[in-house]
């Protein structure tokens, strides 16, 4: 009998549908050449594997563009609500998320309240 390995909440591959190798493989992929790695791919896995890519900052985009190798109802088995907004994503040119930048000419905000007196 092999030895169990001790997984944590803190692993990566925790809930991943395909091997790390093969994550690896997409994340150094070029936008083309991904239809060509996902091709031999189950689409209920593949949709599983958008949701999961999709979830992680890093792999967004990649969940993205796999998301579009599926139809709504695999992606909505694999994530339900997240699987429907991610195939409505997915049918639109890419667009990288904005969370976390900073916008240039935004007003300053200060949370020393107002300097008048009532």
């Amino acid at each position: 009998m092999a030895p169990a390995r001790s997984r944590s909440f803190d692993d990566p591959t925790l809930d991943c549908p395909v091997s790390p190798e093969t994550v690896g493989r997409l994340a150094r992929a070029t936008p083309g050449d991904l239809p060509d790695l996902v091709e031999g791919i189950p689409e209920s896995t593949r949709a599983r594997l958008a949701v999961w890519l999709y979830g992680r900052s890093h792999t967004h985009e990649i969940g993205v563009r796999i998301a579009a190798t599926c139809d709504g109802t695999s992606l909505r088995r694999a994530g339900g609500l997240i699987g429907n907004a991610l195939y409505d994503l997915s049918r639109r040119p890419y667009a990288a998320p904005t969370h976390g930048t900073r916008v240039s000419g935004s007003a300053r905000i200060s949370l020393g309240g107002s300097s008048r007196h009532a």
